[in-house]
């Protein structure tokens, strides 16, 4: 693969673009934004080589899309049309059935990898671009049989040479899994932000009293809004599952609370600890 073309290239994009570039370093990224002031940042930081739009999307050999998922599921017919019988779509949603199903009767699904590699921060953008972001972490393929089979095998390569494990599974499923592991997460983190805000007005109270562990939960409230409102929207009827059950486990825990129950609340926190050997080796 010689001309690798990025639409989208913040932390997951610019990321890619990183590691694919120190691993081959004579292919040419192209950068595709929106904005020409990502573009200029991602020049700035060496991210890509060159600009470049939609319309010269003929030439790519890999096309990799990581932008929002409503704009992906817009533009990805579109790309689709525009490239070569030789050219390979891979996108990074966080969502996969919405994606998979709007290219399932293109005349070149057969030129589309979908994909979800798990890896990230809360930060955006082209500065939050970092090395070897990658490097053990887990990239989802779905309906990786849709793919011609040269395609796949070019493009699991590439990911593989850069430090991804491969795994393969359907869009339903990952979306009902990833609402869990992902998304419950940074609902989560985005409302006890909210509670502690609305709660402590007095910001300087708030950040002298913060330790590490409200640090490190809290986290993932500064993940942009832009990118995560289309994932709920996409995932709205998984996500709204886990909520319920979610709801229900913290209804449960205030009920033994008031009850001073305070024999289970220690038996299910320590139930709950069996969590640190299922993460063993992932985190």
């Amino acid at each position: 693969m010689k001309n690798i073309y990025a639409i989208g290239v913040g932390l997951i994009g610019g990321s890619l673009a990183i590691d694919i570039k120190k691993h081959n370093p004579d292919v040419i990224i192209h950068g595709i934004s929106r904005k020409d002031a990502t573009l200029e940042k991602a020049l700035e930081l060496g991210l890509i080589d060159k600009k470049a739009t939609l319309d010269d999307l003929g030439n790519a050999d890999l096309v990799i899309v990581s932008i929002p998922v409503d704009a992906t599921v817009k533009l990805l017919p579109t790309i689709l049309d525009k490239i070569s019988d030789t050219g390979l779509v891979v996108d990074a949603g966080s969502t996969k059935e919405a994606i998979c199903k709007v290219v399932e009767n293109h005349p070149k699904r057969r030129n589309f990898l979908a994909m979800h590699p798990i890896a990230g921060t809360e930060h955006s953008g082209p500065t939050a671009a970092i090395e070897g972001l990658f490097i053990g972490k887990t990239n989802i393929v779905c309906e990786v049989e849709k793919t011609t089979f040269k395609l796949q095998e070019k493009a699991l390569k590439l990911f593989t040479d850069i430090g991804m494990r491969i795994r393969y599974m359907n869009p339903k499923d990952h979306d009902k899994h990833i609402a869990y592991v992902s998304h419950l997460s940074h609902i989560s983190s985005f409302m006890l932000g909210k509670t502690v805000i609305d709660k402590e007005r007095n910001e300087r109270d708030i950040f002298d009293m913060a330790g590490s562990g409200f640090a490190s939960t809290v986290r993932l409230a500064k993940s942009s809004p832009e990118m995560w409102t289309p994932i709920f929207k996409q995932n709205k009827a998984n996500v709204v599952e886990t909520l319920e059950e979610y709801i229900n486990n913290l209804t449960h825990f205030k009920e033994l609370m008031k009850s001073d129950n305070f024999d289970e609340i220690f038996n299910e926190m320590q139930n709950t600890n069996h969590i640190k050997d299922i993460l063993n080796g992932i985190v």
